[in-house]
C-alpha cells in the first residue's frame, strides 16, 4: 500500500511540476510575444499631459484658455487626504500593497469571462487604469489585457506609488471636458482639490467609473447612488468611521461649478487676437497641448464696461428704426412654453440684464413673459420706445424676445422689464496704452457669437473727418499756428482726367467766412480742411498720414481731407495716441510675454517706439482736439472733469461715426455702423452714434479717482491769450479770450509771425 502511495505522490508531483512547468512556459511565451509589442514606460519620466493654455490680463485675471483637454496638473501633495481616500476607496483598496496587478480580481474576472461568458469589470488596479489610458485602448479583448498587465508591472517597478497615484489623478476623464482632479474640483465645486470637503471628494471619485454619465449635472441620481457607494467603501475599508459616512449620505449633492466648464470670456475678439498670432508663432500642438501662460495688458473692468456701453449704444441706435418682429417661436418648434429652457437661465439676473424671456400671454397693456422661474410683465413704458399701442402689435404668445430687466423680487420670483431686440448696427472700441501700446480693451462687434468678424483689427472703414487731424498736423509742422485764418468759403477745384470739379461743402450747407483753424477744427469745417490740404498738396499730408502708422491705401485726392480713405479702428486709435505721447508712436501690440508650463520665458515684448511727429507739433494739436472737447463737435464730453481731447469723425451718408479721443494715458476709439454700409439715421453723427459709447466708457476708465494726469508741454511751448474768432492777441480777461498754446517763435507778434 505505501508503495503505491509514494507512486502516486510521485506522479502527482510530476504533474504538478509539469502544470507549472506549462503555465511558467505559457506565461514566458506570452511575455515574450507581447514584450516587443508594448510602448516604452521610460516616456513617463518626462510625463507631461495635455495642458491649458491660460491667457491673463493685467491684473492677474484669467482672460480665457485654450486646450484640447481641461487639465491642470498637480503634486501629489496637492490633492487633499480625503480626496486620495476617496480614490482608493472607490477604485482600489489595496493600491499601496498590490504590485500593480489584483491577484484576486483578476481570477473573478477571469472566471465571469470564461465560465460565466460575459465580459466583467472591475478587476483593474489604478496601476492598470493609468497604463490602459495612457498607452492603450478600452477595447474589452485578451490581449489589451495581457498588454495592460505587463506595462503596469513595468510601471510599479519604475516609479513609486505616489508618483503613479499622481500621473493617474492627473491623467483621468472626469467628464464636461475635464481632465484630471483639479479641473474636475473646479469643474464641479469651483474650488481646488485641496480644499475638498468629504461629500465632494467622494463624488468626484464617484464620477470616474462613468465620467459624464455620473455627472451630476447629466444625472443627478446616478451621481448621488455613487457618492454614496464611494463613502460606503470608505467605511468599509477604515477610511473614515461608518457614523461619519452615514452622514455624509444623507446630505444633498451642491455642485458650484459651470457644467460647461469653459466659461465664456468677456474678450473674445481679444482673445482671438491672442490665439492667431500665438499659433502662428508656436504652432497648435504647443498651444492647445502644451499649457503656455500667456500675459496681456487686458483691462477686464474696462473691457467688461466697454462690452456694456456698446451694447447699450448700439440697442440705442437699433430702437431708432424701429421694432422687429420676435424670429423666434418655441411654439412653432413643437415646445412647451412650461418647459422650455435656456442656457442664459441658469445663471443669476440682475437689474439691467439684458436676458431671453418667453411670451407667454398678452393683455391689452402688458405683455407677460417667463425667464426661468421668473414671471416677467412689460407695461407700456417698457414697449414705448417701439411706437406700437398694442402688445398683440409686438409679440405672440411663444415668441422668444430679449427682455431688459428693471426691477427684481428674488422672493416672489417676479420681474418687469423693457423689450428690447438684438440690434443689426455693429460697433467696435480699442483702448491703448499711449506710453507703451499695449492694448488695454478691444471690442470687435456686438455678438462674438453672432460674427466672429473682428471689425476693430479687420474692417476697413471711412473715418471720415476724423482724418482732419492729419491734416492740421501737417500744417502746423509747416508754419501754420491755432490762430492762422483760413477761408470757410465756397470753392471749386479742378477734377482730374476725365472727373467732374470737386466743390467741398459744411455738414451744416452753410459757410462762416474767415476762421481761425482752431474754430476750424474744433467745429468740423469741411471747406477749411480741403483748402489746407490743397495749399499743402495731397501728397504731403498723405506722407505725414503714413508717419502715424496708417497703412491702408491713401489716393492723393483732396477727398482725403475729409476721411475718404479707410481705415482699421486699431491704426486709428495707434495714430491719435501720438499727439498724448509727445509725438512717439508705440507699436500696437498685445501679448506681453510667453512662459512654458516649466516657466521658461519663450518670448517678452517690449514697447517699440517710433518718432512720428515734433513733440511740439503733438502738444499743440493736444490743444486744438482739447479745444473740440471743450466747444466743439465733442462738446458732450466736457462735462466730465478730466484733461480729454478727442475728434469725431462722420461721413457724408451718416454710414460711418467715429469718436477718438484721450487723456495723457490712454486713447480711446469708438466705431459704429452696418457691415453693409448704409446711413445710421438721419442725424446720427459721430457725436451722436459714438461720442455717448465713449463717454460711458471712459466713465468707467476714471472710475474714483480724483487726481487727474496732465499734458506736459515741451519747453518751447509759449501761451498767448488770442480772440478766438480773429486769432488776434488780447488780453486775457476779454470776452472769448483763449489761452493759446505756440511753437516758440510763431505766436502773434513773434518775428516768425
Amino acid at each position: 500500500m505505501a508503495k503505491y502511495v509514494v507512486r502516486f505522490a510521485r506522479n502527482a508531483g510530476l504533474v504538478i511540476l509539469f502544470v507549472v512547468a506549462a503555465v511558467l512556459g505559457t506565461a514566458t511565451g506570452v511575455v515574450f510575444a507581447f514584450a516587443g509589442d508594448l510602448p516604452q514606460i521610460s516616456a513617463l519620466d518626462d510625463y507631461a499631459p495635455s495642458t491649458i493654455t491660460r491667457v491673463y490680463g493685467a491684473h492677474g485675471n484669467v482672460v480665457g484658455e485654450f486646450a484640447i483637454q481641461r487639465r491642470t496638473v498637480i503634486r501629489y501633495q496637492d490633492i487633499s487626504p480625503t480626496l486620495r481616500n476617496a480614490i482608493l476607496a472607490a477604485e482600489d483598496d489595496e493600491f499601496f500593497q498590490h504590485f500593480g496587478l489584483s491577484i484576486p480580481h483578476i481570477v473573478t474576472a477571469a472566471f465571469k469571462d470564461v465560465v460565466a461568458r460575459r465580459k466583467a469589470g472591475g478587476a483593474s488596479t489604478l496601476t492598470q487604469q493609468l497604463a490602459r489610458k495612457l498607452f492603450l485602448t478600452d477595447e474589452k479583448t485578451w490581449s489589451r489585457k495581457i498588454k495592460e498587465a505587463l506595462l503596469a508591472i513595468q510601471i510599479e517597478k519604475r516609479y513609486t506609488k505616489e508618483e503613479i497615484f499622481t500621473m493617474y489623478c492627473n491623467q483621468m476623464y472626469f467628464g464636461h471636458g475635464a481632465y484630471g482632479v483639479e479641473a474636475a474640483s473646479r469643474l464641479y465645486f469651483a474650488k481646488s482639490a485641496k480644499d475638498l470637503n468629504l461629500e465632494e471628494a467622494a463624488l468626484i471619485a464617484g464620477i470616474l467609473q462613468g465620467n459624464a454619465r455620473q455627472s451630476p449635472y447629466v444625472n443627478m441620481e446616478a451621481a448621488l447612488r455613487r457618492r454614496n457607494y464611494t463613502l460606503e467603501r470608505m467605511a468599509d475599508v477604515g477610511f473614515i468611521p461608518r457614523k461619519e459616512a452615514e452622514e455624509a449620505e444623507k446630505k444633498p449633492v451642491l455642485v458650484r461649478g459651470d457644467p460647461s466648464a469653459q466659461s465664456p470670456t468677456i474678450a473674445p475678439y481679444f482673445l482671438e487676437e491672442v490665439r492667431k498670432e500665438l499659433e502662428a508663432r508656436y504652432g497648435a500642438k504647443q498651444l492647445y497641448e502644451n499649457g503656455l501662460t500667456v500675459q496681456t495688458a487686458l483691462d477686464l473692468k474696462l473691457q467688461d464696461a466697454a462690452n456694456r456701453a456698446l451694447d447699450e449704444g448700439l440697442r440705442r441706435i437699433d430702437h431708432l428704426h424701429g421694432f422687429r418682429k420676435p424670429k423666434r417661436n418655441i411654439l412653432d418648434e413643437r415646445h412647451a412654453i412650461e418647459s422650455f429652457k435656456h442656457s442664459r437661465w441658469e445663471r443669476p439676473f440682475a437689474v439691467n440684464d439684458i436676458v431671453p424671456a418667453v411670451v407667454t400671454g398678452t393683455d391689452p397693456s402688458v405683455i407677460h413673459l417667463r425667464a426661468g422661474d421668473y414671471a416677467v410683465t412689460i407695461d407700456k413704458k417698457g414697449y414705448a420706445w417701439t411706437r406700437k399701442t398694442s402688445p398683440s402689435q409686438l409679440v405672440r404668445a411663444g415668441d422668444l424676445v430679449d427682455a431688459k430687466l428693471l426691477t427684481i423680487d428674488t422672493a416672489a420670483h417676479t420681474a418687469t422689464a423693457a423689450i428690447d431686440q438684438p440690434p443689426l448696427v455693429e460697433g467696435a472700441v480699442v483702448v491703448l496704452d499711449n506710453h507703451t501700446g499695449q492694448i488695454k480693451t478691444m471690442v470687435g462687434g456686438w455678438s462674438f457669437e453672432r460674427s466672429k468678424f473682428n471689425r476693430a483689427t479687420q474692417a476697413l472703414r471711412q473715418v471720415g473727418s476724423a482724418f482732419k487731424p492729419f491734416v492740421y498736423t501737417t500744417a502746423i509742422d509747416r508754419g501754420y499756428t491755432p490762430a492762422t485764418m483760413l477761408q470757410d468759403s465756397p470753392v471749386t477745384f479742378p477734377g482730374g482726367a476725365g472727373s467732374p470739379p470737386y466743390s467741398p461743402h459744411n455738414y451744416e450747407g452753410d459757410f462762416w467766412g474767415p476762421i481761425t483753424l482752431r474754430r476750424a477744427l474744433e467745429h468740423s469745417r469741411n471747406v477749411p480742411a480741403v483748402r489746407v490740404m490743397d495749399a499743402l498738396g495731397p501728397k504731403q499730408v498723405i506722407s505725414y498720414a503714413r508717419r502715424f502708422g496708417l497703412t491702408a491705401p491713401l489716393p492723393p485726392y483732396l477727398s482725403i481731407a475729409l476721411g475718404a480713405a479707410e481705415e482699421t479702428v486699431l491704426e486709428m486709435t495707434s495714430a491719435y495716441s501720438v499727439f498724448p505721447n509727445q509725438g512717439v508712436r508705440m507699436n500696437p501690440y498685445a501679448v506681453l510675454k510667453v512662459t512654458d508650463r516649466e516657466g521658461n520665458v519663450l518670448e517678452e515684448n517690449r514697447p517699440e517706439p517710433k518718432d512720428a511727429i515734433r513733440a511740439d507739433t503733438a502738444y499743440v494739436m493736444t490743444q486744438l482736439l482739447r479745444g473740440v472737447v471743450l466747444r466743439g463737435t465733442a462738446v458732450k464730453a466736457a462735462s466730465i472733469d478730466w484733461p480729454i481731447a478727442g475728434k469725431t469723425g462722420t461721413t457724408e451718408d451718416f454710414g460711418d461715426a467715429w469718436f477718438i479721443g484721450f487723456d495723457p494715458d490712454i486713447t480711446l476709439a469708438v466705431w459704429v455702423g452696418y457691415d453693409q454700409r448704409k446711413p445710421l439715421g438721419r442725424g446720427m453723427a459721430g457725436a451722436e452714434a459714438a461720442l455717448p459709447i465713449w463717454i460711458d466708457i471712459f466713465k468707467s476708465y476714471i472710475g474714483d479717482r480724483k487726481d487727474p494726469p496732465t499734458f506736459e508741454a515741451p519747453g518751447n511751448i509759449v501761451f498767448v491769450s488770442v480772440d478766438k474768432s480773429t486769432g488776434d492777441a488780447t488780453d486775457p480777461a476779454a470776452p472769448g479770450a483763449i489761452n493759446e498754446a505756440f511753437i516758440a517763435g510763431t505766436q502773434p507778434g513773434s518775428i516768425r509771425q
